[in-house]
């Protein structure tokens, strides 16, 4: 029988563990095999960010930890990081431990320990001394003198939970010695308090948003596969969507891809099935895994809904904060609380096969979000369950709300199934397919709904037929009959708080549109009015989103960004509500900012976030989305690349079936300008022509509000590179006709470096350099870049000559990393500037022209210009007509 005195249970698991072991040299070689340096592929992707990012963390004295769940390739990482010579001056000595089950001794734990830091093992004895030993063989570390940093890693921390080792662990990152640093790699959370460590500031984690790969390393690591059939763009971004840049997922992929002789799905990757069953299903219990595939039914899902819809309140199962805790790759959505979304990829191969009864549970997800009046969510689960009948009532009931929440895919889906007489029967159905149709895109389907009405129907739903009219305008590109058909709904009277919100915004959008900018802000006051009333937060993004997009328009990028950071922190306090479309056209607007100053790295960040929901909820916002991924690939010189989003953006719109006019101009233009990039002039012409009639309608889109200033724009641009300078000079004539003073910020910025590129040609570099400093002091004052990006190979001969006359700031110096533009000004630039006068004469003595031909060229007397030849010899500090001609060149004068 065990004695009392032990003081631990007859079960205690850990009691054996902590009692004392004898230790020997044979222990001590034995364990030398744990602590060899992993290998890792030859042919891994180079991570230098991700490297550094380590290396920094990992300065004596600190703390850092890997933290993810199994394939993020954590060890793969630290390896690659701490051998990585060629940017590291003294490389580290790395103390690598491999740790085990085993190592849940204590005494063990500590032997390995000590031969990894190679001091005495003091370890023996018992149980309560294994924290005097462990400080003792600390302290012996600090005296050693090392010649270089060393770097201790623990691999595996996830194997240790014997609360006695643990305590050693924790007490070893709070007494680390000065002459050490530790890394920490473990699928799960830390085992103790970190707090004190962050506080002290010398901690940090990288976890798996870190880890995982962005989309643009996920194209380098696939465009580097030694393939037979190269990988497409396409498919390389589905796979990063998919995946999101979970990296064992995509290497298995890779390597199945340059080894099979056909080609599959990675969702039917026997590579990727295999790693999914062993590192993920493998350690879970069937109650688990069951639990997983009811939260792999819904996008997202926090524990109140997993229990709400069947899942089972014991012990057995697995609500997603505890799937989270066993380190399984399921993330907290941001700015949601405690909802979780699974990983996409383990999300499809968890829906296959489905678990009995998810009709009920998506009932019963409907009831719930309806109880919480979350009318677009219920009406998703609604959809979801196949029920028919409560989709229609909540479709009839829940008519306002669902012009908020906006999520036509849903409603779109069942459309297709719907029986017409229901839609005859229902005024208010008919009139939310109407909205469902417009805000899709679809206008002749939204007019064909309500050209149906019957008189009666008309007239007890007059104002909410206006109102949606007014939208249907707006949406196609008429300015005026918009604003007239809102003013009528408003007038009409007995629309609802949310109907009225969404009117005034359709009035806002408008007088924004119009440039009339006050009139605009006013309506978009009323509009924020309501939206506090309504107490919504989806309500409040939609009225923050209409004001950053008068302020857009008005060039104030800073102040547009500010709202916007501050509608997106406003929207997230609603913690237990999805998000609705009116967030993601917040962070859509505020990609828009990132990219007119230049921020590309931080746009395509949130960029990618935007691309997802547009595509799940049907959002039109997908056409802005993929025109900036058109723009950030041309800006790179990635003009294939371009064309493939151009085309992708084409096939869903069609597949969406938009109508025409809202997306064939936006992409034609993008087409003409990666044409123009390309240096094919009779394409980019031919893709302006079908611009034409757009152009002449004079519709202004309600995504894209500058696109007639910039369609006109094309028209200059293709002169220029057909060599037209006169046709040019005439159409950017009649866009100033056509705007006079009322230019948007951004289209008055094009207009300005088109002038300055036709000045080059027409008056010489001083003029040119002269329109330029305007431009560039006018961009500045916002770090509106984006223009100069566009138009870089306009600019290019021009910013050569006039960089470096440029006023300097944090702006020019963007400016010369765009154009690869030395920052500092030419050696013995002039103390004193050269005339307009004195320039003109420059020009004429460049052209070969005698004085006297100069004379009466400029009609002066030959005396003067005489004297200004003598001037401009004394500025350039030369003495001869060629010696002034070579020293202006140098100078950019000419």
């Amino acid at each position: 029988m065990k004695p009392l005195s032990d003081g631990c249970a007859a079960n205690d698991e850990f009691q054996i563990a902590n009692a004392g072991i004898q230790h020997g040299e044979l222990v001590r070689d034995l364990l030398g095999h744990r602590l060899q340096l992993p290998a890792i592929p030859a042919d891994r992707l180079r991570r230098p960010e991700l490297d550094q990012a380590i290396r920094d963390a990992l300065a004596p004295g600190h703390v850092l930890t890997l933290e993810a769940p199994g394939g993020y390739g954590k060890t793969h990482a630290l390896v690659s990081a701490l051998t990585d010579s060629s940017e590291q001056p003294e490389r580290a000595a790395i103390r690598w431990i491999s740790l085990s089950a085993g190592d849940n001794a204590p005494s063990r734990f500590l032997s390995v320990l000590a031969s990894a830091l190679k001091v005495s093992d003091t370890g023996q004895g018992n149980s309560e001394a294994f924290e005097d030993h462990l400080a003792l063989m600390l302290v012996s570390k600090a005296r050693q003198a090392t010649a270089q940093p060393e770097v201790l890693v623990l691999d595996n921390l996830q194997h240790v939970t014997n609360p006695a080792v643990i305590g050693l662990l924790h007490y070893l990152v709070t007494h680390i010695p000065g002459n050490l640093a530790i890394a920490l790699v473990s699928r799960l959370p830390l085992p103790f308090a970190s707090h004190t460590l962050q506080l002290n500031g010398n901690y940090r984690r990288i976890g798996p948003e870190r880890l995982e790969l962005t989309r643009a390393e996920t194209f380098e690591f696939f465009q580097k596969a030694d393939v037979e059939n190269p990988i497409t763009s396409v498919a390389i971004d589905y796979l990063y969507n998919l995946t999101d840049g979970w990296l064992t997922p995509l290497a298995l992929y890779r390597r199945e891809l340059e080894t099979a002789e056909d080609r599959r799905p990675i969702q039917e990757s026997r590579y990727v099935e295999r790693f999914l069953k062993d590192s993920v299903c493998q350690p879970l219990t069937s109650a688990q895994i069951k639990s997983l595939k009811t939260i792999a039914e819904l996008d997202s899902c926090c524990d109140e809904l997993f229990y709400a819809i069947g899942g089972s309140d014991d012990s057995s199962a697995l609500p997603p904060s505890q799937a989270v805790e066993l380190g399984l790759p399921i993330k907290l959505v941001p700015g949601r609380g405690r909802w979780f979304r699974l990983n996409p990829l383990l999300q499809t191969f968890l829906q296959s096969p489905p678990v009995a009864g998810r009709a009920t549970r998506m009932l019963l997800a409907c009831q719930w979000f309806g109880q919480r009046n979350q009318v677009p969510e219920a009406l998703k689960c609604a959809v979801m369950a196949g029920d028919n009948d409560e989709v229609v009532r909540i479709a009839s009931e829940g008519t306002e709300a669902l012009l908020l929440g906006q999520d036509t895919a849903s409603l779109l889906m069942l459309r297709k199934h719907l029986p017409e007489h229901l839609l005859e029967r229902s005024a208010r159905l008919r009139i939310v397919y109407g909205w469902v149709h417009a805000i899709g895109g679809q206008f002749r389907q939204a007019r064909q709904l309500l050209e149906g009405f019957a008189p009666e129907g008309w007239k007890d739903h007059e104002s909410r037929i206006y109102a949606l009219k007014a939208f249907i305008l707006r949406g196609e590109g008429f300015v005026q009959p918009a604003l007239a058909m809102a003013d009528k709904a408003l007038s009409a009277g007995g629309l609802s708080g949310q109907a009225q919100l969404v009117t005034h915004i359709v009035r806002a959008n408008a007088l924004c549109a119009a440039g009339r900018f006050q009139e605009s802000r006013e309506a978009n006051r009323q509009a924020s009015k309501l939206a506090r009333e309504a107490g919504d937060s989806g309500s409040e993004a939609l009225a923050v989103y209409s004001h950053a997009r008068i302020e857009l328009s008005k060039g104030a990028l800073g102040h547009a960004e500010n709202l916007l950071r501050t509608g997106l922190d406003t929207s997230l306090q609603e913690l237990s509500r999805p998000a609705r479309i009116g967030e993601t056209r917040l962070q859509l607007s505020l990609v828009l900012v990132l990219w007119h100053q230049g921020r590309v790295k931080e746009a395509d960040r949130l960029l990618i976030h935007c691309v997802r929901h547009a595509e799940q909820t049907r959002d039109l916002g997908l056409l802005l989305a993929m025109a900036l991924r058109v723009l950030m690939c041309r800006s790179q010189d990635m003009l294939d690349e371009a064309f493939v989003w151009i085309g992708r953006a084409e096939r869903t719109m069609h597949a969406w079936q938009v109508d025409e006019a809202l997306y064939v101009p936006v992409l034609e233009a993008l087409k003409a300008s990666c044409w123009l990039a390309c240096g094919q002039t009779d394409s980019a012409k031919q893709a302006i022509a079908k611009l034409e009639p757009y152009r002449q309608d004079g519709c202004v889109p309600e995504l894209f509000p500058t696109m007639p200033g910039l369609m006109d724009c094309l028209q200059v641009r293709e002169a220029i590179a057909s060599g037209d300078l006169v046709r040019a000079r005439e159409n950017l004539e009649n866009i100033h006709q056509r705007y006079g003073d009322a230019f948007p910020s951004g289209l008055q910025l094009h207009v300005g470096l088109l002038n300055s590129v036709l000045l080059l040609s027409e008056k010489g570099a001083q003029a040119a350099r002269k329109q330029l400093e305007v431009v560039v002091l006018q961009a500045s004052e916002e770090h509106f870049i984006s223009p100069f990006m566009e138009l870089s190979k306009e600019l290019a001969p021009l910013m050569a000559k006039a960089f470096a006359f440029l006023p300097k700031g944090e702006f020019t110096t963007a400016l010369g990393e765009l154009f690869g533009c030395e920052a500092e000004a030419p050696a013995g630039q002039l103390a004193e500037p050269i005339s307009e006068r004195e320039q003109g004469v420059l020009e004429l003595i460049a052209t070969g022209l005698s004085n006297q031909a100069i004379a009466d060229k400029l009609h002066i007397s030959l005396h003067t210009v005489k004297t200004h030849a003598r001037r401009i010899n004394a500025k350039l500090d030369v003495k001869s007509r060629t010696q002034a001609i070579v020293r202006a060149r140098e100078l950019g004068l000419l």
